[in-house]
């Protein structure tokens, strides 16, 4: 027995090492297999299409709020109840139309007081005149000394003082009774009021009576990064910012539905300076607003066209992006893929405009780039660009 399994260890070994080789043998059959397969698929077909220069305008969108030409807060100017609210939220209102009206009664007292205190003035100021007018030709006379009259002429120039205060006081009564009355500034749209009627309101109020919009025009305000800023001055014409600003075309407004808003507008003026806790610059766009469609504090993304005269137009499905690059398939002539890194001047929804990288009349990849490496044959089946550009249009 113990011959017979030392016969087994001995004879171990070599088993083992066959059953390796056999399986060397078929591993080798099965790569061999496979390779001649491969060697064996055709290429893939994809659609393939030549890079056209073509005339197109694409648009750099920002984001916007909309406000007024003229907001205005209207706030009270006197103390007192208010009595009446001639206006209700939401009413457009024409410059001098009635808004609120303050309770008047104490105001009337102070300018009716006043009034009486000035003609008591003029009263004083009449007998110091007359006093005066008596006591000159005195004094030319030698009847009473000068010191009498220079004593008159004092107390007549008092009253005239006396008068001029009066008077100024009577403005000032006259003018907060006219306060009490408030009539809208400019035309425009009322905003929410907050205060009803039996409300006891005054200057010192934090919060306004309401807030008028004139919105016949409205402004839209939208903000350029830095690297964006200097695009802008580097592509648009003009020897100063401001000529620049001046030259760019007609605008639009995309309002938040997306839907485009029907008047054109215009870049008008470009803040002073940078905003350093965003890095970015203020412009200011004016749009026509006779209907009123827009209010105060509507937002969307202002729209800046860029003419192209002649683009290299791709189909933004006919790239990838790698660390932010985008790049493209081009296809050599032996039918053989590469990649190329492209820059991109513009783009619209559908297409991107490349300033380099590729050349008109090169050949891209489509679609079906998951699928690609570089060095990878492929059967190109060509597509036309015209048509599209017609299914996908500008």
């Amino acid at each position: 027995m113990t011959q017979l399994f030392q016969h087994n260890n001995m004879y171990k070994p070599v088993g083992f090492i066959y059953t390796m080789l056999l399986l060397a043998v078929l591993t080798g059959c099965a790569s061999s297999s496979a390779k001649t397969e491969n060697a064996g698929m055709p290429p893939a077909e994809l659609p393939v299409l030549k890079v056209a220069a073509v005339p197109a305008t694409t648009y750099r969108e920002y984001n916007a709020t909309v406000e007024g030409k003229v907001n205005v807060e209207i706030r009270a100017q006197v103390d007192g109840y208010l009595d009446k609210i001639f206006v209700d939220e939401g009413a457009y209102v024409k410059a001098g139309q009635p808004l609120f009206r303050i309770n008047e009664r104490t105001y009337q007292e102070q300018l009716s007081n006043t009034a009486a205190s000035l003609q008591a003035a003029k009263a004083n100021e009449e007998k110091a005149e007359v006093e005066v007018n008596r006591l000159t030709p005195l004094v030319q006379n030698n009847v009473v000394s000068d010191v009498q009259l220079k004593t008159a002429n004092a107390a007549y120039q008092a009253a005239k003082a006396n008068v001029a205060q009066a008077q100024a006081m009577v403005s000032n009564a006259r003018i907060n009774l006219g306060y009490t009355l408030i009539s809208a500034p400019v035309s425009g749209y009322i905003g929410r009021i907050p205060f009803k009627i039996g409300s006891l309101v005054g200057k010192g109020d934090a919060q306004a009576l309401t807030m008028l919009s004139d919105v016949s025009e409205v402004y839209a305000y939208f903000s350029m990064s830095e690297v964006d800023f200097l695009q802008f001055k580097n592509k648009t014409e003009g020897k100063t910012v401001q000529d620049k600003v001046k030259k760019l075309p007609p605008v639009e407004l995309v309002l938040a539905d997306n839907s485009i808003y029907q008047e054109k507008g215009r870049v008008e003026t470009i803040e002073g300076q940078f905003d350093k806790s965003i890095g970015a610059i203020s412009f200011r766009a004016v749009f026509p607003n006779a209907a009123g469609l827009l209010r105060s504090g509507n937002t969307g993304r202002v729209k800046i066209p860029e003419q192209f005269a002649s683009a290299l137009l791709i189909p933004q499905e006919a790239t990838f992006e790698l660390q932010d690059k985008v790049f493209v398939f081009a296809v050599g002539d032996s039918n053989k893929v590469v990649s190329k890194l492209i820059t991109i001047s513009g783009k619209n929804s559908s297409y991107y405009f490349v300033e380099k990288g590729v050349q008109p009349g090169e050949r891209i990849v489509y679609t079906g780039l998951d699928r690609l490496r570089d060095g990878a044959v492929i059967a190109p089946q060509m597509m036309s660009m015209d048509s599209l550009l017609k299914l996908k249009p500008l």
